[in-house]
């Protein structure tokens, strides 16, 4: 197998939504949502040339500790995630980069995890749902998730507290209508989408109260 070089894309501009920027680009979209540093740089201790099929091992960096693991160049981040790591916070939903149940932070910015391959995350900061709080010490938009009730079924909640906190990360004033713009790339088939906005627009006094991001 020829592993060609591949772009994490740029997330959209300020004015819109990943919503819009998918729509706008989903034919050329095939690695996720956003462009970190690093990117289109070949993975450490790989060659930009010919891997696989078989399994290569790669180190991934998540929550602050170091995995290694051997994947195929096909596995998706999320398949990586979920079957090799045990950390199934991050849920496969669509598997198609549509519904964002499976979103993860990439050095500080929002991805879907099924539109990133395992091999093209060595080498870059990773933070899944389990990195951000515990059940005794939440953070506060997972705590704000519960105190407005913005969760029902709960297969799109994860995806949906790693945006949020990704985006206050970004815009820690934000504005009701920057809350809907900036959550646009998830969606939540239970339609609590009134309670989470609350919960994030009440995550972001909490946060400018004193509590460090994440």
């Amino acid at each position: 197998m020829r592993r060609k070089k591949r772009n994490l894309r740029e997330l959209p501009p300020e004015g819109f939504s990943r919503r819009d920027f998918l729509k706008g680009s989903s034919m050329a979209v095939s690695t996720g949502l956003l462009a970190a540093p690093e990117a289109g740089a070949a993975a450490p201790g790989h060659s930009p040339g010919v891997v696989g099929p078989g399994a290569v091992p790669i180190t991934l960096q998540i929550n602050g500790k170091s995995h290694h693991l051997k994947v195929e160049p096909r596995v998706t981040l999320l398949d990586a995630l979920r079957n090799q790591l045990d950390l199934t916070g991050a849920k496969k939903v669509c598997d198609r980069g549509v519904c964002g149940a499976c979103t993860v932070i990439l050095d500080g910015r929002p991805v879907y995890a099924c539109n990133v391959l395992a091999i093209e995350a060595e080498g870059h900061r990773i933070e899944t749902i389990e990195g951000l709080g515990t059940p005794g010490d939440l953070h506060p938009v997972m705590a704000a998730f519960v105190e407005h009730d913005a969760q029902q079924c709960g297969f799109c909640t994860p995806g949906f507290v790693v945006a949020c906190k990704a985006f206050l990360d970004k815009h820690p004033d934000p504005s009701r209508e920057d809350v809907e713009r900036g959550l646009g790339g998830n969606l939540c088939r239970c339609g609590t989408y009134a309670g989470i906005r609350e919960a994030v627009l009440e995550a972001a006094k909490t946060l400018k109260g004193g509590r460090a991001n994440g």
